[in-house]
């Protein structure tokens, strides 16, 4: 008897020890930006959502496969318009390209929002359990929350920056935390701590008075009967998802229900390569570099300067060498150069004989390089990518140039240099090695903790106190008035005081009076 007991017992606190199930939940996604990354970054994430039975609604860019409890809403005409609003993002000063980036998100807002199928379901009167924002300072978007009365959460492919932290009420130090869109680390000059300020004034300036405006009115447009107004729709979030990881960029205080999912997007079983590319790298004596600048920037794009000057610089490469490019031809094509419009990125780089990864510099790219031990050289264009080179080279897993500046004797030297030194591969081997060490994987993490969400209907216990207060109260300068303020006016009232002791009725000032004493 007592044994059947025990063995009754085992089995309650082994169920007992079972993660909680959590009922199925209808949830809609939005990925509103043009190009693939940011959709490459949770697409593994909303399968698996899918695939433990929650229904998912996607909303984004492209044209896309049938997968079981998934409905893709797809958004394609900014694909139009793409390059056209890539081109806005540069400018002669910051504040030009802080105007460039709010009509880019102005007209991503509209063509999301405008597309039929969209406006279809806004119309349909079915509800959500989550709304999943991706946040890209596109306000209007997160509005859909409210809209379809649901908990919001959102996710970052480039992980936070100082606009997350404040809508999570997360401490943000300009001291150590570099503008997204600068080349720096957390590791700053006073030079770069100055600029990092100045920078992050500026572009908190044009938000307030350029950015959210512009949004809000948006906002109002599209949702003229909110029961939410936009500044408390940035306040909701209960949960954000951060592309990023410390192990590969820098340790920072987060709330608790900030959660680091750098490498969401790998699949940690690299899958076979299709037999062209196997048969490529694995016939490479000195080994392949691979080659991509991303989903945003096309390689039949660059300019034909710096396309001949890749051109010439590989073809004089022992090495092989996978270009992305996506057009079917590349004139001047030397033999050792394998172009095709798509790659299976994480599988090459899995490849023992791929030695270098030739990147843009994007938070995805970069988090793959490092899982799979490969130095990198970067050659960055817009928004993260320019701190994410800046890093590689200070860590020592990478070097960077400047791609609208290339010259082919500092691209060789840079390649040989990558190649010819152990110590670039020997920092990406350790960064891997640690990056690899968690209790579990990026996607279970990611996974677990929307269910959190959604099995505490919103985790309201994990809003921090510091949302619902005011910049004053945040920064504790009514506090700091009375400890400080006030004793420093009874200070003065006792000095008034002792001088009008000292000096009498006639005097003007105490000193006057101490000279009058003297007399």
């Amino acid at each position: 008897m007592r044994i059947l007991f025990v063995f009754i017992a085992s089995i309650l606190m082994a169920l007992g020890g079972l993660p909680q199930k959590t009922e199925s939940a209808k949830i809609l996604a939005t990925l509103s930006w043009p190009g693939r990354s940011q959709y490459i970054f949770v697409e593994n994430y909303l399968k698996a959502l899918a695939a433990r039975g929650h229904q998912v609604t996607v909303i984004n860019t492209f044209q896309n496969k049938a997968i079981p409890n998934m409905r893709f809403i797809e958004a394609t005409k900014v694909q139009e318009y793409a390059q056209e609003m890539l081109s806005e993002m540069g400018g002669s000063n910051m504040w030009q390209e802080f105007n460039g980036f709010t009509r880019i998100m102005e007209k991503i807002v509209s063509f999301t929002l405008d597309d039929e199928a969209v406006q279809h379901l806004l119309n349909s009167g079915e509800t959500f359990d989550v709304v999943l924002a991706e946040m890209i300072e596109t306000p209007p978007l997160y509005g859909l929350a409210q809209h379809f009365n649901a908990t919001l959460v959102g996710f970052s492919s480039y992980g936070t920056d100082f606009r997350i932290d404040q809508s999570m009420g997360n401490i943000s130090p300009v001291s150590y935390n570099p503008m997204i869109i600068a080349p720096r680390t957390d590791r700053m000059s006073f030079s770069e701590r100055l600029t990092n300020h100045y920078e992050y004034f500026l572009e908190q300036v044009h938000r307030q008075l350029v950015h959210l405006p512009t949004m809000e009115r948006q906002y109002k447009k599209y949702f003229p009967k909110a029961q939410k107004t936009m500044d408390e729709v940035l306040d909701s979030f209960a949960l954000v998802l951060l592309g990023q990881h410390f192990s590969v960029s820098y340790p920072r205080p987060y709330m608790p229900n900030m959660i680091e999912v750098g490498g969401l997007h790998i699949a940690h079983k690299p899958q076979p390569l299709p037999e062209d590319i196997k048969e490529f790298i694995e016939g490479a004596q000195h080994g392949v570099i691979y080659f991509s600048m991303g989903s945003n920037v096309k390689s039949k794009d660059l300019p034909q300067e710096t396309r001949d000057t890749l051109l010439k610089t590989f073809g004089k490469l022992k090495q092989r060498v996978l270009w992305k490019f996506e057009d079917d031809q590349l004139p001047g094509k030397p033999a050792n150069v394998l172009i095709k419009k798509w790659y299976p990125q994480p599988d090459i780089l899995a490849h023992s004989n791929v030695k270098i990864f030739i990147t843009h510099g994007g938070l995805l790219s970069t988090i793959e390089s490092l899982y799979f031990g490969k130095p990198v050289l970067g050659l960055p264009v817009l928004y993260d990518q320019h701190m994410n080179v800046e890093r590689a080279r200070r860590i020592g897993f990478g070097l960077g140039l400047d791609l609208h500046q290339l010259k082919q004797e500092e691209l060789e030297a840079a390649i040989h240099k990558l190649l010819s030194e152990p110590s670039y591969a020997k920092a990406s081997s350790q960064i891997s090695e640690r990056y690899r060490d968690q209790p579990q994987p990026s996607l279970e993490r990611a996974i677990w903790w929307t269910e959190y969400i959604i099995r505490h209907q919103g985790a309201p216990h994990l809003r921090a106190a510091s949302r619902d207060l005011n910049y004053i109260q945040l920064h504790s300068l009514d506090t700091l008035f009375v400890l400080v303020g006030v004793p420093l006016l009874i200070v003065g009232l006792l000095l008034k005081l002792s001088c009008r002791l000292l000096r009498g009725s006639k005097p003007k000032s105490c000193p006057f009076a101490d000279k009058q004493k003297k007399q």
